[in-house]
């Protein structure tokens, strides 16, 4: 079990903290084969996606879906991750193969990567429309634009850990992260404890390097207020893409593009996004597409 990737629920304080935790690694990973990312996009990815995953199990609905829109001015552009209130979350950079020389610290940089522009957090939570929140990105480095989007967009004041950690062969050696948020009642004691600890954390990788899970990772931080853990959720890299919803973007092009394509007489590949699977139409198979 020790491999799996799963997120934990809890609340500290007496319910005025309440906390997620994740481990990720197999989710970067995947994503990391996926787009054959370099080690800087892989950790972009990553830390997003480790966010995302978290924020996802936050929603309600069995079929609410959440979406995470990065752009920006590096050579990265951007990434786009969406997840759902199961665990399951999937992503894709827009440029995979970004190589830069470590930040001042000696870490990846991921904020050059990205460089200056915006987050969207899309929402779909059953309403007629999506719920979109649009902030201006701090770092870049995600976890502090998660952390500003938290407590512009939804007044929460929440303290976001992301990290990726990678092996010398540029396979991913750790990923995961926290997502801890104070209830509107929080005493003011508690919320400067809490910041003191915070402040003292040197980075989640290095928890994660030295053993921590979920669990352990929000005991550590938040054991001074009483952890009480809730839930414990699997989590996974998970793409529903098929072939009859690549057949659907296949008809939303047109009927005058899809004339030019069996014009050309050769099979048209299809690849998906966010896993890069790909799908293979013969002429024969664009010609029924066209005739319905």
């Amino acid at each position: 079990m020790m491999n799996e990737d799963y997120i934990v629920r809890a609340t500290a304080a007496d319910s005025s903290i309440r906390a997620f935790a994740v481990t990720s690694r197999r989710i970067a990973e995947e994503a990391r084969k996926r787009h054959n990312t370099s080690p800087i996009v892989t950790a972009a990815l990553g830390r997003l996606m480790s966010g995302a995953a978290m924020m996802g199990v936050m929603m309600k609905g069995d079929k609410d879906l959440l979406t995470i829109q990065v752009r920006g001015s590096g050579p990265m552009k951007g990434m786009t991750v969406t997840a759902d209130s199961h665990g399951h979350v999937k992503g894709y950079p827009i440029v995979a193969d970004v190589i830069l020389p470590p930040n001042g610290k000696g870490k990846l940089d991921v904020g050059g990567a990205i460089g200056a522009g915006m987050m969207n957090v899309i929402k779909d939570i059953g309403m007629k429309e999506p719920y979109v929140g649009q902030t201006v990105l701090q770092t870049g480095e995600i976890a502090e634009d998660l952390t500003w989007y938290f407590v512009t967009s939804e007044q929460v004041p929440s303290s976001v850990g992301l990290g990726v950690l990678m092996n010398k062969d540029n396979t991913v050696r750790q990923a995961g992260g926290f997502i801890i948020q104070l209830m509107p009642f929080t005493p003011d004691s508690v919320i400067d404890a809490l910041e003191k600890k915070i402040a003292g954390i040197s980075s989640v990788t290095d928890l994660l390097e030295q053993g921590h899970t979920p669990e352990s990772l929000l005991e550590y931080i938040l054991g001074d207020f009483g952890v009480e853990f809730t839930e414990k959720i699997p989590a996974s890299f998970f793409c529903n893409c098929s072939r009859e919803r690549v057949e659907q973007a296949i008809v939303s092009i047109g009927k005058e593009e899809l004339q030019a394509m069996i014009d050309d007489q050769k099979p048209v590949e299809v690849k998906c996004d966010f896993c890069n699977k790909a799908y293979t139409f013969e002429t024969e198979e664009l010609k029924e597409i066209l005739k319905r």
